[in-house]
């Protein structure tokens, strides 16, 4: 049997029973939009991550898009972030008629390099997105105070990062906005697509709702120009029904990286290192190998399809090659380009299958 890196169809055949009923609530309900699955999940999920308001849209793309329009994010203002993530984070900017302006991140947790915050400031500024990365939590005690100082907002890219905690609080809770994803592969995945904004702030929240919808108030007229990014029932019922083991799921992957980093502690990689304070939720294992595109081709012979997150940055893409402003050098994310691979971790692998990749890793 095939091993790969993510699977999100295990998920579902693991608790199929559960799964099954939440979707047939909602079958049975007849009401498949903007209907009490998606408020309860709303409520359910903010509470997980510790704020007050979640607002459900159609993907986390949207999410991240929306939470920086409601901060006030539009035409000709900037906004830094890093060029080592999906090229969503990168897209929901521009989508709000904001230029990007992109920094190197640290070599050792992959997420933004606060000390290069500074040289990516200017009277244009108006807000930061550190993405917490695999799982991993961005520094942000530095970012923070940074954002504070220069009058930034600070909106979470927590697509990866369901269940990550930053100092003994959850990702999510500390800037004054956050986007998810609950694309199928995440920690927290739905059935299709899915996303959410959570926040602290009445008025962000209440905007994001209106923005979702048209811009439309209490009796439907459009107030603001806003769109069309709902939350299916049947998508914010499976993930009720997944958020209840959310965290045991997080243990399980916590407990499949400790297994590789215990037996893989001798060989040339570069394994994950763990900010210290934080909590990271391995929605990727992510490993440094210098070998990496020969490693990739013994894994497939061995029937283990391993990840690359990301062979080529975000400025580096045709898209987008030449009109992003960069800070500074890329040397970080260029070289982690190059060498970056993600081994299989997801809750439902066996135990016989990460021995099976740890040896086929170690033969290498």
């Amino acid at each position: 049997m095939t091993i790969r890196f993510s699977e999100p169809a295990a998920s579902y055949q693991a608790h199929k029973s559960s799964i099954d009923a939440a979707m047939r609530r909602v079958l049975d309900s007849g009401r498949y939009l903007s209907g009490v699955e998606t408020e309860a999940f709303e409520s359910e999920f903010a509470s997980f991550v510790g704020v007050p308001h979640g607002v459900a849209v159609g993907n986390g793309t949207d999410a991240l898009e929306l939470a920086l329009r409601a901060c006030g994010i539009g035409p000709g203002d900037e906004v830094i972030s890093v060029s080592h993530t999906a090229v969503a984070t990168v897209c929901a900017i521009e989508r709000t008629g904001a230029n990007a302006v992109l920094v190197d991140v640290d070599p050792a947790t992959y997420t933004m390099n606060p000390a290069l915050l500074t040289d990516a400031l200017t009277e244009r500024t108006k807000a930061i997105v550190p993405v917490h990365l695999y799982g991993q939590p961005a520094d942000m005690v530095p970012i923070l105070a940074f954002a504070k100082e220069a009058g930034l907002q600070v909106v979470e890219d927590c697509a990866q990062a369901h269940g990550a905690a930053w100092n003994g609080k959850p990702v999510g809770s500390l800037g004054d906005a956050a986007s998810f994803s609950f694309y199928p592969t995440k920690n927290l995945g739905a059935l299709g697509d899915g996303g959410m904004v959570v926040t602290r702030d009445d008025s962000i929240a209440g905007t994001v709702r209106q923005l979702r919808e048209y811009g439309w108030n209490a009796e439907r007229e459009s107030v603001v120009a806003g769109g069309n990014s709902r939350m299916d029932e049947l998508q914010a019922a499976v993930l009720r029904d997944k958020l209840t083991r959310l965290t045991a799921d997080i243990a399980r992957r916590v407990a499949i990286a400790g297994e590789y980093n215990a037996q893989l502690a001798d060989t040339p990689l570069i394994l994950p290192q763990v900010r210290e304070g934080c909590g990271h939720a391995y929605h990727l294992y992510v490993v440094q190998c210098a070998e990496r595109d020969a490693l990739l081709r013994h894994l497939v012979d061995d029937d283990i399809v391993a990840g690359v997150h990301y062979k080529s940055p975000v400025h580096a893409q045709p898209a987008f090659s030449g009109r992003l402003r960069l800070s500074a050098s890329m040397a970080v994310t260029e070289r982690l380009a190059e060498c970056v691979l993600s081994l299989p971790i997801y809750p439902e692998i066996t135990e016989e299958q990460v021995q099976r990749v740890v040896e086929v890793v170690s033969a290498f």
